[in-house]
């Protein structure tokens, strides 16, 4: 008897990839296939379309199947053994939508396994090209939405998100006012990820929760659809996206057509897949009070939160893999780029010389506060450098050294300041998982340690939400009997110790986030004024 694996899926943007973990979550094998490259009959950039108008972009849906047969048909050229696996679970890119047309549930439960996938389906969506996350067309069906319930907060803290162009609900209203007869013919509305999930299942697979979340429809507290904003968005559509379920559900065991063609075991479970930042979190094994925090192009922060207080800025989700708590997500535009642009200022363009530079000065930089938002920022929505003294009083321009360290130390500081506007509270047993370009250098990492006086570790996450979805996969089986994430991937490589924070310095962060905080407030009035009407 071949020993028994799982398998993550994920649907991302540019490319599908599989990992298959043992018991032991050894990584087994790994695959993909890459949409531009390996499939250039669709004439996608980056995976995508981006349309003439510059704000609609969109993916084509058989694609996203045709890459599937492409990719199992690889594994069994490799020999690799089907029937081991015991369950599978995935993540789709968050946000996208897939429009399924009347009848097709029969055909995609008959498909003939005589046939790759992509041909028994072509005729199975009303819709070909699918919207997606990078969609920005939307602004108008977001004002109505805020509108219908009483304003962007009041929507945020039903939903978990202020009204956004990407978030599924504004796209499924677009489609329904400006093609009426295409959304009478679509029985059913699928995220990326429960589309994927019904591929495997041979049926409509419901949506989890945790990225139900993320579409502006789903009261993220009684987890259930909110009507005022269904009612908002287009008539008869709770019916059209099916009961929403939680995230470690085991929707039942895989189509016949995968045992005929490939050779899967008809016992192989499908656990309910999710969205990509969600499979993330459970990739990198946040635990309650941690934080990931992705140093990248924009940075990212995931959260384990307790007891949420939504908000205008960030976006609150159930969590995947505990449905009793929430995940919150906040993305900083300002990231690496900014970084890099004052290290070729300040440092002759070497981070040997920045991390010099860091050292040299004191922690809480003398009372020096620094803003550095090279293009606007979303969180807070403001733009321009801002520098202030000890006393508050502007000022033009820092020594060098000061300038270094007060980007770096406002970077966290904010960070800090909007994770606790979400409810997010740094406990004693809270780590910091840093990951990313700036997850290398230590004198960075020393200032977030420092600033949220907790230590930090750092872990790779190149396949996240792949190993995330494998990792659920098991989790899915357990579930049910009040096991946890945490005990199912005991394990896995345990993340390293990077940093710990400075005795003292909680003392002197304390009084320093508290004006930053403020400051911010003036900052985001001054940008607001000088700026352009939007």
């Amino acid at each position: 008897m071949a020993a028994p694996c799982y398998l993550g899926w994920d649907f991302s943007t540019q490319q599908l990839k599989v990992i298959a973990i043992d018991e032991r979550l050894r990584v087994i094998y790994e695959d993909n296939v890459h949409f531009d490259k390996d499939l250039p009959e669709f004439k996608t950039q980056g995976g995508v379309y981006i349309h003439s108008d510059r704000l609609t972009v969109t993916s084509p849906v058989l694609m996203w199947v045709k890459a599937l047969d492409m990719i199992l048909e690889k594994m069994k050229s490799s020999g690799f053994n089907f029937s081991q696996v015991r369950a599978l679970s995935g993540a789709g890119q968050q946000h996208g939508s897939v429009y399924w047309k009347k009848g097709s549930i029969q055909i995609l439960k008959n498909a003939s396994s005589e046939l790759p996938l992509h041909q028994s389906l072509k005729g199975c969506f009303s819709v070909s090209n699918s919207p997606i996350w990078m969609d920005s067309s939307t602004a108008s069906q977001c004002r109505e939405l805020e509108k219908a319930v009483g304003g962007a907060q009041h929507l945020a803290s039903v939903t978990g998100s202020r009204a956004y162009e990407r978030f599924t609900g504004n796209q499924i209203a677009k489609i329904y006012s400006q093609n009426p007869e295409v959304y009478k013919q679509t029985e059913r509305i699928s995220l990326v990820s429960s589309f994927a999930a019904s591929l495997f299942l041979g049926t409509y697979a419901p949506i989890d929760y945790s990225d139900g979340s993320g579409m502006n429809l789903l009261q993220i507290w009684e987890k259930a659809w909110s009507k005022s904003c269904l009612d908002a968005c287009a008539p008869g559509l709770e019916e059209k996206l099916g009961c929403p379920v939680p995230s470690h559900s085991v929707l039942g065991p895989i189509s016949p057509y995968y045992s005929q063609r490939y050779g899967f075991s008809p016992d192989c479970k499908i656990v309910a897949f999710t969205g990509d930042n969600p499979a993330s979190l459970a990739g990198m094994r946040l635990q309650e009070g941690d934080i990931a925090i992705s140093l990248g192009t924009s940075d990212t922060l995931f959260l384990w939160i307790q007891e949420p207080t939504p908000a205008l800025e960030g976006h609150i989700l159930c969590n995947p893999v505990d449905s009793q708590t929430y995940m919150a997500l906040l993305c900083f535009k300002n990231g690496s780029l900014m970084r890099e642009r004052i290290r070729d200022d300040c440092a002759s363009g070497s981070w040997d010389e920045f991390s010099k530079a860091l050292s040299s000065t004191v922690a809480g930089n003398n009372g020096n506060l620094g803003f550095y938002f090279d293009v606007m920022e979303i969180t807070p929505e403001a733009v321009g450098i801002h520098r202030f003294n000890r006393d508050n009083q502007k000022v033009p321009s820092f020594p060098k050294e000061v300038e270094i360290r007060a980007l770096i130390e406002g970077q966290f500081m904010a960070k800090r300041i909007h994770a606790e506007k979400l409810g997010y509270k740094v406990l004693p047993r809270t780590r910091i998982l840093a990951t990313g370009g700036a997850s290398h250098n230590k004198k960075i990492l020393q200032v977030l340690s420092d600033v949220f006086n907790a230590p930090v570790f750092t872990i790779d996450t190149a396949n996240s939400a792949c190993l995330g979805s494998a990792y659920r996969a098991i989790h899915g089986l357990v579930a049910e009997r009040n096991v946890s994430l945490a005990d199912v991937v005991k394990l896995a490589p345990e993340p390293r110790l990077a940093v710990t924070p400075t005795p003292g310095a909680e003392e002197l962060y304390r009084p320093l986030l508290k004006r930053y905080a403020e400051l911010e407030q003036k900052v985001i009035y001054s940008s607001a004024s000088s700026c352009p009407a939007k």
